[in-house]
């Protein structure tokens, strides 16, 4: 059974089935080349370029959470810089809950930028590439100038 972070998978559906799920999307922009996405090689979204988030564990700081997230998803130690806002996946098909996204922009200080196994390819974008998130893209032009 696949572990989630601190809790079986079993548990975490049952769980964020009745409750929304926190979670942080992080925005790494790079002023020269853009900003980094990876294209999801599972479900949900399965083919769409997003931007790097994952859940939230219970009793971890935010900011960590978003390290560790961006370590993970991209290769690249960051820092934050700001709280951009909220996400909410009213429509997003494939979770068996509603997911509650927190946006952070960050820059890198370190590591080399490589995907993790839950996507199959990751690079930075100067212009939005057609097959993405919607939120995602929406986020992004309601929140940013590339």
């Amino acid at each position: 059974m696949r572990n989630t972070g601190y809790i079986q998978k079993k548990e975490f559906d049952r769980i964020f089935a009745r409750v929304p799920r926190l979670c942080v999307e992080v925005l790494i922009v790079d002023r020269k080349n853009g900003i980094v996405l990876t294209k999801r090689s599972i479900g949900p979204a399965k083919g769409k370029w997003h931007l790097p988030g994952g859940t939230v564990r219970f009793k971890e700081k935010l900011k960590n959470a978003v390290k560790r997230v961006a370590l993970a998803e991209t290769g690249l130690k960051v820092e934050v810089e700001s709280t951009l806002g909220i996400i909410e996946y009213h429509d997003f098909k494939g979770y068996g809950g509603y997911p509650v996204s927190i946006c952070f922009m960050v820059k890198s200080s370190g590591g080399l930028l490589k995907h993790d196994n839950n996507a199959s390819d990751i690079g930075f974008f100067k212009k939005m590439p057609v097959s993405m998130v919607k939120e995602h893209k929406k986020f992004i032009i309601d929140n940013i100038n590339l």
